[in-house]
C-alpha cells in the first residue's frame, strides 16, 4: 500500500480540478505630498469626462441582450424559475453554466466541501447548443438548460467515470449511462462529476482515492453521509441545479437527508441501471436528488422508462403516468393513511432531538388532513430481515468491466486489487470481497428482487400489514441521528434506510424535516408500495408546503 499512500497524500495536498488562481501583483507607489495633490487634482478634474468615456466604451462592448439582462440568482432556484428566466431572456444557458462553474470555483476547494471531481470542460458548449435551439425554435425540451451534478459511478462518455477509484483514473466510457442519455435528450447539461465513497461501499462518509474527503456544507467538520455525498453536498450548496445519485443501501436518501434535500428511491424498475458502476447490482437503483419534491418530480418524469439493456425495466411498463408533476397537491395529505413504524427510532442510540423531530413531522402530517396509525408493526420483522442481505460486488463489478472491453483499465477487481490503487480504509472489505471464504458464505441463490424466496416473503409481509392496517405508507426518520464529524466512526450512525426499501423493491422518498443542533439537516422518510410514486409525490409535497424545512447553508450565499 505504499504507492497508494504516497498518492493519497499527494491527492489531499493538491488541487483535483487543477484550479490554481495566479496571485495578484501588487503595484507599490510612493509619492511625494505635492504630487499626490497634484495627482488628485487632475484626477477631479478629469473624473466626469472619465467616467462617461468608460462607460461608452464597456457597453459598446456589451451585446444588447446583456445589457438588458436582469440579474438572475442561480442559488436556491428551482427547475421552473430557471426555465422561466432563459423564456424571459433574463439568462442565458451559458451565463447558467458560468454561474455555477463561477460557484464551484468559488466554493468548493476554498472551503474544503471537496464535491466536485470534475467540471465537464464541454459544458459551456453545450448551453451554447442549447441557446442557439431556443433561439431557432422558441421550444424548451423538458430540462432544458438544467445544470446537472452526476454521481462519478454513471457512465459518461465525455468525462472520466471512476466510481471513487484511482485505479479508475481517465476511463473514458464511449457511451453514457442509459439515465445520463435520458437527461441529456431532455436538455439537461452534465455540469461535473461528483465524489463519491470509493466503490460505494460506505453509507456514512464520502472519501474517495480519487479526490479525498467530501464535507458537510451546513457543518463542515460534519459529513455528509455516503455514497452520493458529493451530488448531496453539491445540490445542497447550489453548485448545480439537481443531481443523480444511486443507491443500493442508502446512498440516495442518506445524504439527501444529511444536506437537505428530496431524494427518491425508485422502486426496482423504474430507472435503468445500465451504465452504473454495481455495488450489488440486485439492490442498485439510480434516482434524483433536488433541493424540492416539484424538481424531484420532474427529474424522475426524464429518467423512469423502459431500457432494453436492463431487463428489470420491462417491471415498470404500465405503471408510469404521462407526468409526476400531476400529483403536486398541497392538500394531498388530506385521508391519508400513514403508519408510523417506531421500531426505527425507539432505540436507545436514536438521538433525544431526531425522535423530537419525528413527533412534530407525524404532529404536521396529522395536522394536514392525515390519518396516523401509531405504532405500525410488521410482524416477525427481525426473523424475516436476518440474513436477508446478498449479492457478488466481485462478479457485478467484473462483469461491467468486461462490458467495457479494452476500453476499461482494469480486467476485474483482483486486477484492481493488485494495483494498490485505492483508499487504505477499504482495503479489508474490497480484499475481502475475492475471498473465496466470503464467496463460499454468500447466500444462494441471491435472485433479484422480484423473484428470490426470501425477499418476495418480506414483501408480502409488509404487503399484508399494511392491508390489515389499511395503510396507504409508512413513515420513519431517514437517519436516527445527526451528521457524524468527519473521522468519527464510533458514535451511533443512525442508518434506517438499509432494509425496508433496498430489501423489498419498495419505492422511498425523504424530504426535509428540520434541523438537529442549529443547523443539521434530518430527514423524514415516507415509504410506499411497488411503482407508487405518484403516491409518495403527493404527500411529500403536501408535508413540504407546510413545513417549508429546507434552507441553504449559511456559508455558500449568492457570489457578489
Amino acid at each position: 500500500m505504499t504507492r497508494i499512500k504516497r498518492i493519497y497524500a499527494d491527492l489531499i495536498r493538491e488541487d483535483p480540478l487543477n484550479r490554481r488562481r495566479p496571485r495578484s501583483n501588487l503595484l507599490a507607489f510612493d509619492y511625494s505630498v505635492r504630487e499626490q495633490e497634484h495627482l488628485v487634482k487632475n484626477l477631479l478634474q478629469t473624473f466626469t469626462a472619465s467616467l462617461l468615456m468608460t462607460f461608452l466604451v464597456l457597453t459598446m462592448h456589451i451585446p444588447l441582450s446583456a445589457q438588458k439582462q436582469n440579474k438572475f440568482e442561480i442559488v436556491e432556484t428551482t427547475i421552473v424559475e430557471t426555465q422561466q428566466a432563459i423564456r424571459s431572456g433574463k439568462i442565458t444557458c451559458r451565463q447558467l453554466v458560468e454561474g455555477y462553474i463561477k460557484r464551484i470555483n468559488a466554493y468548493d476547494q476554498p472551503t474544503r466541501l471537496n464535491a466536485i471531481v470534475v467540471i465537464n470542460p464541454e459544458a459551456l458548449a453545450d448551453a451554447d447548443k442549447l441557446d442557439q435551439e431556443f433561439k431557432r425554435t422558441g421550444k424548451m425540451r423538458p430540462l432544458h438548460g438544467i445544470a446537472v451534478i452526476v454521481k462519478d459511478n454513471y457512465d459518461t462518455k465525455d468525462l472520466q467515470t471512476t466510481g471513487g477509484s484511482l485505479a479508475m483514473k481517465g476511463f473514458m466510457p464511449s457511451e453514457d449511462a442509459f439515465m445520463v442519455k435520458k437527461l441529456r435528450d431532455a436538455g439537461a447539461i452534465v455540469l461535473a462529476k461528483s465524489n463519491m465513497a470509493e466503490w460505494a461501499f460506505n453509507p456514512y462518509l464520502t472519501v474517495s482515492s480519487i479526490a479525498g474527503i467530501t464535507r458537510n456544507p451546513y457543518d463542515l467538520e460534519r459529513v455528509p453521509a455516503g455514497s452520493s455525498g458529493g451530488t448531496g453536498a453539491s445540490v445542497a450548496a447550489s453548485l448545480g441545479e439537481v443531481g443523480i445519485g444511486t443507491d443500493t443501501g442508502n446512498s440516495i436518501r442518506g445524504p439527501s437527508s444529511h444536506n437537505a434535500l428530496v431524494g427518491i428511491r425508485p422502486t426496482m424498475g423504474l430507472t435503468s441501471r445500465d451504465g452504473i458502476i454495481p455495488l450489488y447490482l440486485r439492490n442498485d437503483i439510480g434516482g434524483p436528488m433536488a433541493r424540492t419534491v416539484e424538481d424531484a418530480a420532474r427529474m424522475l418524469e426524464v429518467l423512469a422508462g423502459y431500457d432494453p439493456a436492463d431487463p428489470i425495466t420491462k417491471e415498470s411498463e404500465g405503471k408510469i403516468p404521462k407526468n409526476y408533476t400531476q400529483f403536486l397537491d398541497k392538500n394531498g395529505l388530506k385521508g391519508a393513511r400513514i403508519g408510523v413504524f417506531r421500531q426505527y427510532f425507539e432505540t436507545q442510540t436514536t438521538d433525544p432531538q431526531i425522535k423530537a423531530l419525528m413527533e412534530k413531522a407525524i404532529a404536521d402530517l396529522k395536522a394536514q388532513g392525515a390519518e396516523i396509525v401509531d405504532p405500525f408493526v410488521i410482524p416477525e420483522y427481525q426473523k424475516l430481515t436476518q440474513g436477508i442481505g446478498c449479492g457478488d460486488f466481485q462478479a457485478d463489478v467484473n462483469q461491467y468491466l468486461a462490458t467495457h472491453g479494452k476500453n476499461a483499465p482494469y480486467k476485474t477487481i483482483a486486477d484492481v486489487i493488485q494495483s494498490g490503487l485505492y483508499s487504505p480504509y477499504i482495503d479489508a472489505r474490497l480484499k475481502g470481497t475475492t475471498d473465496p471464504k466470503n464467496i463460499a458464505a454468500q447466500r444462494t441463490p441471491c435472485l433479484d428482487l422480484y423473484h428470490d424466496e426470501r425477499n418476495s416473503a418480506f414483501r408480502n409481509a409488509i404487503l399484508a400489514a399494511m392491508e390489515q392496517a389499511k395503510l396507504d405508507v409508512i413513515v420513519y426518520p431517514t437517519w436516527s441521528n445527526a451528521p457524524r464529524k468527519v473521522g468519527d466512526v464510533q458514535s451511533p450512525p443512525g442508518d434506517n434506510s438499509q432494509v425496508m426499501s433496498p430489501q423489498t423493491g419498495f419505492t422511498a422518498i425523504t424530504v426535509p424535516m428540520g434541523d438537529t443542533y442549529g443547523t443539521l439537516p434530518a430527514g423524514l422518510t415516507i415509504l410506499g408500495k411497488l411503482f407508487d410514486e405518484p403516491r409518495l409525490i403527493k404527500y411529500a409535497y403536501a408535508y413540504e408546503q407546510a413545513t417549508k424545512h429546507r434552507h441553504p447553508p449559511e456559508k455558500f450565499p449568492p457570489l457578489k
